[in-house]
């Protein structure tokens, strides 16, 4: 049926632009099942109602309807878009920029104004705020921000990412995204190939603590399918595996999913961080003594603090004899898989039952994009689906295998695929490649800049780009054992208070099994260079001259 003129123009509010004709009253055609539609002339409206504006007292008229159009909004847009593009894109990323103006959190809201208006406000104060914003946040962009497992700012990953939100997709059935619903499923499969298996499915997550629980969930339906009709109740004690320098969300997930904190058993590690197979092998002898029934293994590749591999070909030979799921959270290491150099690090990876990875970590995507992938087909669905019929019909005129929103937990979710779509497909896998080689390299740049040099101490020769070290002043170093333990503890605080202050640097510092405080430097901004590693190492010695 043709598309009557008057019916799409009256789905807008009527007299909405000025110098643009609306449709004649009554124009509008009845269609067979509508309710009739008042003549908008009979009906009374508060001032400036009419055509969609609010009028205040000397005050242009704020436009209430959420739908731009040319004559109202864009010149506001262009103005936001240039303001963005040239101080949070260019300038931030630059290095000319400090990587933050520090504002102690009791003086930020009276230097940004954060309060929620009963009447809007001008679009020369958005564009004064949105200036606001940019200057007081963090340039995550910055080359000398390297202080999370998240850092740079992807040309084509943001191109990707401004083109999502200018579409507001919702990723639950083809008929409302039928380019991203396809697009995940090219990008998964892919991805799946890189680990090495020929089948399987997967979904993009809110995060990867949330891929890690996923995992867990399906590992425990893929042993107890009755699970999702039933609950918990007719459950055994389940036990999860991991090592005690895992990721905090395996713990909280596994709280969540009401395993708990104390069923969470930690393999021990060796001295590169890496989980002890031997230990993890008595752990699971301890649940099976204990009665309770040994559920998965969660190895890591890329720890988060050491940037350690456990071996997983050795964990993959346990978890067979014992009958476990067995999960790799490569949340950060997994950007190593696309390296010809580097993938070896992952050895053993293609035998895991489920693997998180989050391209928005070692890859660059901008936050967030991350990725469960699963060898088996069918579960996600079998795990999650409930066909909720007024999303996921029998009868529809298409396929509705392409219909991927009730293999997830969420309903609505946000397409996170399209801004690593359009990274891989402008740069390719070899692009990708080279983006992993060059910080890999950066870190052994760092790693040999400060090897040699007096009051610098590598706590661990680096697998990944995780760079630990402690940094010992010149008034320390006639300090040693518990005593210079002890002042060291307190002074990396001290460093990272002057460097955020100053605004300099961030990098961030833990302590890790109880060593004292120690610095992370941790790279995955490939626009780095060696000159901005030998400034970290000059400023961290000038911020702790006289300490």
């Amino acid at each position: 049926m043709p598309v009557n003129e008057d019916i799409t123009n009256d789905v807008r509010l009527t007299q909405a632009e000025p110098g643009r004709a609306g449709p004649a009253a009554g124009s509008r055609q009845k269609m067979s099942g509508e309710h009739p539609v008042a003549d908008s002339s009979s009906m009374s409206a508060p001032s400036g109602l009419a055509n969609g504006t609010v009028e205040r007292q000397g005050v242009e008229k704020r436009d209430f309807r959420s739908i731009p159009r040319r004559n109202a909004h864009e010149k506001l847009f262009r103005d936001f878009f240039e303001l963005v593009l040239q101080r949070a894109v260019f300038q931030s990323t630059s290095g000319e920029d400090r990587v933050v103006e520090w504002v102690d959190p009791h003086d930020l809201r009276s230097v940004v104004d954060l309060s929620l208006p009963t009447e809007g406000v001008s679009h020369e104060e958005l564009l004064t705020l949105t200036h606001d914003i940019i200057k007081y946040s963090v340039k995550t962009g910055h080359p000398h921000f390297v202080n999370q497992l998240f850092s740079s700012l992807d040309p084509y990953g943001l191109l990707g990412q401004w083109l999502t939100d200018a579409l507001n997709p919702s990723v639950y059935t083809y008929e409302v995204s039928p380019v991203f619903s396809l697009m995940e499923e090219d990008v998964l499969r892919e991805m799946r190939a890189i680990i090495g298996w020929q089948s399987g499915e997967g979904l993009f997550c809110p995060g990867g603590s949330m891929a890690n629980g996923y995992a867990i969930n399906l590992a425990r339906h893929y042993r107890y399918p009755n699970l999702k009709q039933s609950g918990l109740s007719q459950l055994p004690r389940l036990v999860v595996f991991t090592s005690e320098d895992a990721h905090y969300s395996v713990k909280k997930l596994a709280a969540f999913l009401g395993i708990g904190y104390d069923n969470v058993y930690l393999a021990k590690v060796d001295s590169r961080g890496k989980m002890v197979v031997s230990d993890l092998e008595a752990q699971i002898a301890r649940a099976i003594e204990e009665g309770a029934a040994p559920l998965m293994v969660s190895a890591t590749a890329g720890t988060t603090v050491i940037g350690a591999f456990d071996p997983l070909q050795e964990i993959a030979e346990v978890c067979k004899k014992y009958g476990l799921w067995f999960h790799v959270d490569a949340a950060w290491g997994g950007g190593a898989l696309v390296s010809r150099t580097h993938r070896g690090l992952l050895s053993g990876i293609q035998f895991a039952d489920s693997v998180t990875w989050n391209p928005h970590k070692m890859l660059a995507a901008p936050q967030q994009c991350s990725t469960l992938l699963l060898r088996h087909e069918g579960l996600l669905q079998a795990a999650h689906g409930c066909r909720a019929s007024y999303l996921f019909q029998n009868d529809k005129f298409y396929d509705p295998s392409f219909d991927c929103g009730d293999r997830h937990v969420q309903c609505g979710r946000r397409a996170d695929v399209l801004k690593f779509w359009f990274m891989w497909k402008a740069k390719g896998t070899r692009g990708l490649e080279a983006h992993v080689d060059r910080v890999f390299a950066l870190s052994r740049h760092f790693v040999d800049l400060i090897r040699t040099r007096d009051g610098w101490h590598l706590l661990a020769e680096p697998e990944c780009t995780n760079v630990c070290f402690r940094y010992v002043p010149p008034s320390k170093r006639h300090l040693a054992g518990p005593e210079l333990d002890q002042a060291l503890h307190k002074i990396a605080p001290m460093i990272k208070e002057r460097m955020v202050r100053a605004g300099t640097m961030l990098i961030t510092y833990q302590t890790l099994r109880n060593m004292p405080n120690f610095f992370r430097l941790v790279l995955q901004n490939s626009g780095v260079t060696e000159a901005d590693m030998k400034f970290f190492v000059e400023e961290i010695e000038r911020l702790a001259v006289d300490l």
